[in-house]
């Protein structure tokens, strides 16, 4: 089972940036792709951004495309997250997760394991 631990987040104003960090556990990390996922109070948790486990495909939401990049240091065994000319409705709680497997996926079900999640509230 491998453990997530995020940090990172904070408070920005808009147009801001923030470098958000997925810390795994285990030695199985570089062989499965990894995502990002947001939630929002009051909301249903969605996709951000994806990447495959040898990090050479990536995939984003049309809401952070061109502003968020996702990479990730398999000899680290972390995933990052970039987030620049943040928005206020950027303001979620971000959860890193792994998936089933090396391909990516969108939906949250694929994901198996997921860490607790890190604040980012952007303020307008």
């Amino acid at each position: 089972q491998v453990q997530l631990v995020e940090s990172g987040g904070g408070l920005v104003q808009a147009g801001g940036s923030l470098r958000l960090s997925c810390a795994a556990s285990g030695r199985t990390f570089s062989t499965y792709a990894m995502g990002w996922f947001r939630q929002a109070p009051g909301k249903e948790r969605e996709f951000v951004t994806g990447i495959s486990w040898d990090g050479d495909s990536t995939y984003y939401a049309d809401s952070v495309k061109g502003r968020f990049t996702i990479s990730r240091d398999n000899a680290k065994n972390t995933v990052y997250l970039q987030m620049n000319m943040l928005k206020p409705e950027d303001t979620a709680v971000y959860y890193c997760a792994k998936a089933r497997s090396q391909a990516l996926a969108v939906v949250t079900w694929f994901y198996d394991s997921w860490g607790q999640g890190t604040q980012v509230t952007v303020s307008s």
